[in-house]
C-alpha cells in the first residue's frame, strides 16, 4: 500500500498549494490513500465543512485534527456525521467525533488514529494508554495502521514512535510546523517522522504573519495572529507498506516550494 501524508495545512494560502500540488504528487507516487492534518485550515484556526468537502474532493481519503479542532464552531455541525474525518482520541470520553477511523482508496483500508501529546499542551488522557487500547483493538482486522501523534515536545513523539514499533505502519508527527530531519524504519517495521511540516505561507512564522509574531515576542503584549499571504512551501510524508505484514518498506519526505523548478 501506498500512503500519502500531508502536514498541517494553513490557511488560503495552503489550501491553494494542496489543490495545485495533489495532482502531481498523485501522479509522482501514485498513493492509494491520501491523508492530511486539517486542524490548521480555516484562517489558521480549525476546520469548516466546506472546506472538509474540498479536500475530498480533490482526492483526499481522511483528514486528522489537533489542538485547535474546535477553534470554529461550524465543527459541531458535521464532525459527528463526517467518518473520514478524526481528532485526538485522547480527548475525554463523550467528545464529539471520533479518534479513529478507517478509510478506503483505490481498493485499499487504512487505519488512521489521531493522538494529541500533553507536554506543553493542555492536559489530556495518557496518548499511550489510549494508543495501546485503539491500536491493539486495530490490529485485529487491519494491518496498515497510520498514526497523527499531534504533539509540541519531540522527546514525546519519539516517544510515541518507539511506543507503537512493530505494531504501527507509520508514526508521524504533526503541529510544530516544521518538518524534521529524522525519517527513518524503525526496528520493527514501523515508519517514523517527528514532524511532517506544514502547507501553508513560507515566509510566514508557522504561517502567521511575521510582524505581529515579532511584536508578540518584543513587547510580550496580547496580539492577533493572522494567516501570512504570498508564496507557499509544502511538506508531506510518503509510506510503502507491506500489506501482509504491516510494516513499511519505504518513507520518503516531501518538500516543495512554489517557484521551485521540477519535472512534470
Amino acid at each position: 500500500m501506498k500512503v500519502l501524508f500531508i502536514g498541517d495545512i494553513v490557511g488560503n494560502v495552503g489550501r491553494k498549494a494542496l489543490k495545485e500540488n495533489l495532482p502531481y504528487l498523485k501522479s509522482k507516487y501514485k498513493p492509494h490513500v491520501v491523508i492530511v492534518n486539517g486542524e490548521n485550515a480555516a484562517a489558521g484556526r480549525g476546520i469548516t465543512g466546506a472546506i472538509a468537502n474540498e479536500f475530498f474532493n480533490w482526492g483526499v481519503h481522511g483528514i486528522t485534527l489537533g489542538n485547535h479542532t474546535w477553534d470554529n464552531k461550524d465543527i459541531f455541525d458535521f464532525i459527528d456525521d463526517e467518518p473520514r474525518m478524526i481528532r485526538p482520541a485522547n480527548f475525554p470520553p463523550g467528545t464529539p467525533g471520533r479518534g479513529y477511523t478507517v478509510v478506503k482508496g483505490e481498493g485499499k483500508e487504512l487505519a488512521i488514529v489521531n493522538l494529541q501529546g500533553r507536554t506543553f499542551l493542555p492536559a489530556l488522557d495518557c496518548p499511550f494508554r489510549v494508543a495501546d487500547e485503539i491500536v491493539d483493538e486495530l490490529r485485529q482486522d487491519h494491518k496498515c495502521i497510520l498514526v497523527d501523534m499531534h504533539a509540541e515536545a519531540t522527546s514525546e513523539k519519539i516517544a510515541m514512535g518507539w511506543h507503537l514499533d512493530g505494531r504501527a505502519s507509520l508514526v508521524v508527527g504533526t503541529h510544530t510546523h516544521v518538518q524534521s530531519n529524522d525519517d527513518r524504519i524503525l526496528p520493527g517495521g514501523t515508519a517514523y517522522l517527528t514532524d511532517a511540516g506544514m502547507v501553508g505561507p513560507r515566509d510566514g512564522i508557522l504561517g502567521m504573519e511575521r510582524e505581529a509574531v515579532l511584536r508578540k515576542f518584543y513587547t510580550q503584549l496580547p496580539v492577533r495572529f493572522v494567516v501570512d499571504d504570498g508564496k507557499w512551501h509544502f511538506h508531506g510524508v510518503f509510506v510503502e507498506i507491506d500489506e501482509a505484514t504491516g510494516a513499511a518498506t519505504r518513507i520518503e519526505k516531501i518538500r516543495l516550494t512554489e517557484d521551485e523548478w521540477r519535472m512534470e
